[in-house]
């Protein structure tokens, strides 16, 4: 076994230390990514060592700025997956007075779901549209969840305040994401068919420790 190139690194300091590295790595790929966005894109490339995102990840006009103040003034999220619930900082968000939400696994979506022969997906943003509190969407799995909010948007019923839109696959994925990038909902989605629940929480996280 060679230890010649394992690196000693403080397990305080190893978070730190991957960003040191990501910011070198970007530096001589020639990647510039604005002030603002930086902190939330790197912290996505930490968690997926995916460089890509540096090219992929769009930001609507002061995204940054405008899903921090909801989540200083207690935006509550909601995503997809009780992966992406469960990698959120809650106590952190709860500082501010959010919560995070995810309806996906309760009987109740499930069973409406199948009597209706649609997505639990749809379900769940029809519960999460219910809530009547300031909302962002964190949507790192299911196309239809985006799909769902795109059209009750369309219809006049729900207008979602801001979406993170970084659902992983291959049926609708792209077609999903497209539809908010040529709305004018804030959003932070990737482009592409790379994401998932992990990216969707990294991104909330981002966004947290940044205030």
């Amino acid at each position: 076994m060679n230890m010649e190139n394992i690196e000693f690194v403080l397990p305080s300091e190893i978070e730190k230390r991957s960003f040191e590295i990501i910011t070198k790595e970007l530096e001589d790929m020639g990647k510039i990514i604005p002030d603002e966005e930086a902190p939330v894109t790197k912290r996505v490339i930490h968690t997926s060592a995916d460089f890509e995102y540096a090219d992929t990840l769009a930001y609507s006009e002061n995204a940054i700025k405008i899903a921090r103040d909801m989540i200083k003034n207690g935006a509550h999220i909601v995503t997809d997956t009780n992966m992406a619930m469960a990698g959120i900082n809650k106590k952190r968000l709860a500082t501010y007075g959010g919560e995070v939400h995810c309806f996906m696994a309760d009987e109740s979506v499930a069973k409406e779901a199948k009597e209706r022969g649609v997505t639990r997906a749809t379900v769940s943003m029809e519960r999460a549209a219910e809530l009547n509190v300031p909302i962002i969407f964190a949507i790192g799995n299911a196309p239809t969840a985006l799909i769902s909010l795109y059209e009750m948007m369309e219809k006049g019923i729900y207008r979602p305040e801001f979406v993170i839109g970084v659902p992983v696959g291959f049926v609708n994925v792209v077609a999903a994401k497209e539809l908010f990038l040529q709305s004018d909902v804030p959003y932070i989605i990737n482009r592409g068919r790379k994401g998932g629940s992990n990216i969707a929480a990294a991104i909330v996280n981002a966004l947290v420790y940044g205030l």
